[in-house]
């Protein structure tokens, strides 16, 4: 079987990229080159990371680039002469110039019902805010952040239990279906993107180790609970117990506590403590700490 003959650029860095490239090969689409960021220093070692995507092309004969600048590359592309590029949590802005290179532009695969959650953390946010529904948009990037125009939408009801990690597989699993649903329409020019509408726009910040933080004077439980499930991995849910820097991983709200390790937010609840990530590193059960560890 050949490929379908369009050259296609793929612009990725973060794990859930992968899903969308290896759709995308699956399904014989043409993929001239991977973009992606320079590797980086991880672990206690500070081992030199490859990106999963720069493995996966490289094992596939796939060209790849990692420009500091994605400027750094527009005569290499020009070269490639490619129709159409595809983005998927790539994590750098890219300049207009380059998506002019593309004759439909660079289409983007972004977790949230546009132009709600426009920015770095969408699937924290529907979280964090207890929605009840979600979605992936498929749309076409333009020089403003997550602004373009809409090919396409799928949605998803929330149940409320949801974890960042299960929400982001299911969400781009669900986006890269969509894509390759349509991305042959919109080569072709026979799907046109709707512009969205600004005035009903929201934006959602990029994440830091400050957002860590529960807080039990402003958070009702239920708040606190949702910020442990949309936080899980980075920037994670912090807090402070028997002068501990304690990590929760897991838990649940009550109207009474447990333990002494739950305390009482603002509302009056009490959020339980399932799970944590001891200061020695090792994540265990409530039981396991206050039966081992605690006693240290």
């Amino acid at each position: 079987m050949t490929k379908i003959s369009p050259k296609i650029v793929f612009f990725g860095t973060e794990n859930y990229s992968l899903i969308t490239l290896e759709a995308l090969v699956e399904e014989r689409f043409n993929i001239v080159c991977v973009i992606t960021k320079p590797d980086t220093k991880r672990g206690r070692g500070h081992k030199l990371t490859e990106p999963p995507v720069k493995t996966f092309a490289k094992s596939h004969n796939i060209p790849v680039l990692q420009p500091s600048k994605v400027s750094e590359i527009t005569d290499y592309i020009k070269q490639l002469q490619p129709v159409t590029g595809v983005l998927v949590a790539y994590g750098k802005i890219i300049p207009q110039s380059i998506i002019d290179l593309f004759t439909p532009g660079i289409i983007n695969v972004h977790p949230s019902l546009l132009p709600k959650y426009r920015g770095p953390s969408p699937i924290e946010s529907a979280i964090v805010n207890r929605d009840t529904e979600t979605g992936v948009s498929i749309m076409q990037l333009d020089s403003k952040m997550d602004a373009g125009p809409i090919y396409t939408q799928t949605r998803q009801t929330l149940t409320g239990k949801e974890t960042k990690f299960e929400l982001y597989d299911k969400l781009f699993h669900d986006g890269t279906s969509l894509l390759i649903k349509n991305l042959p329409n919109i080569i072709n020019g026979n799907l046109q993107p709707t512009p969205q509408d600004n005035s009903q726009a929201s934006y959602c910040q990029l994440l830091s180790k400050d957002n860590s933080w529960l807080d039990t004077e402003r958070m009702t439980a239920a708040e606190a609970e949702a910020h442990v499930r949309a936080h899980l991995g980075f920037p994670r849910s912090r807090m402070t117990i028997d002068d501990r820097d304690i990590i929760i991983t897991k838990s649940h709200c009550d109207k009474t506590p447990s333990s002494h390790l739950d305390k009482k937010f603002a509302d009056g609840n009490y959020l339980i403590i399932d799970e944590l990530i001891a200061p020695s590193g090792k994540t265990m059960t409530t039981e396991d700490y206050l039966r081992g560890y605690n006693k240290k």
